[in-house]
């Protein structure tokens, strides 16, 4: 199976075109913004280096928060405009989730973004499978009473406190290639490209208005 995978939820902007298990192009570019004007030209040039056509695709995977609002609109934007063009299924995916499977897995972890504001976006795991939904925590809530063997994410420094015993890493985003390992394993149905958001925004319009 032939699948283009996007990240843009978080602080890089990533994309990967894979077939089966082997990854035919990949690019990642670490930004905090700047993802609409560099996304396009990503994807154009890793579908040049893979030698396929975006119709040999078989599926496109995109994250979708939790995240950063504006980053995570470019990547759902583009994938779902490619996907109504070309006419190829769409599958999106929690962040946080694609961070777990980006990586081997043993034993009870964490994924952690910074929210700001005093929160977190975190999300359990057993190995890399999740044991409940997204959140968005005060930091000091997520070690009361939990024992954890892994911490993962951009956010993961400010737990590491909480957790001397875990093993801390500090992905910023997750690997496309995981991501499109994700889409090759997943119900179509079951992963709908729509937004995940667990709060409002920190941007204000003018008049205190959310955008």
């Amino acid at each position: 199976m032939r699948v283009l995978a996007i990240d843009t939820a978080l602080g890089l902007c990533s994309a990967a075109v894979t077939d089966g298990d082997a990854v035919l192009a990949s690019c990642t570019e670490a930004m905090q913004q700047g993802h609409q004007e560099r996304l396009a030209p990503m994807v154009a040039e890793v579908m040049a280096e893979s030698g396929l056509d975006f119709d040999d695709l078989a599926r496109i995977a995109v994250t979708v928060g939790p995240g950063s609002f504006t980053g995570l609109r470019v990547g759902l934007s583009f994938a779902k405009g490619v996907g109504f063009a070309r006419d190829i299924p769409v599958l999106g995916f929690d962040s946080l989730e694609a961070i777990a499977a980006s990586a081997p897995r043993e034993g009870r972890g964490l994924v952690i973004v910074d929210a700001r504001r005093g929160q977190v976006y975190a999300r359990r795991f057993d190995g890399k499978n999740p044991t409940g939904p997204s959140q968005a925590v005060r930091i000091d809530d997520l070690g009361v009473g939990t024992m954890v063997d892994w911490v993962d994410g951009p956010g993961s420094v400010l737990a590491a406190g909480l957790f001397p015993n875990a093993r801390i890493e500090a992905r910023a985003a997750s690997d496309p290639a995981a991501l499109a390992r994700l889409a090759m394993a997943a119900d179509a149905g079951d992963h709908l490209p729509e937004p995940i958001y667990l709060r409002a925004p920190d941007a204000k319009l003018p008049g205190g208005i959310d955008p």
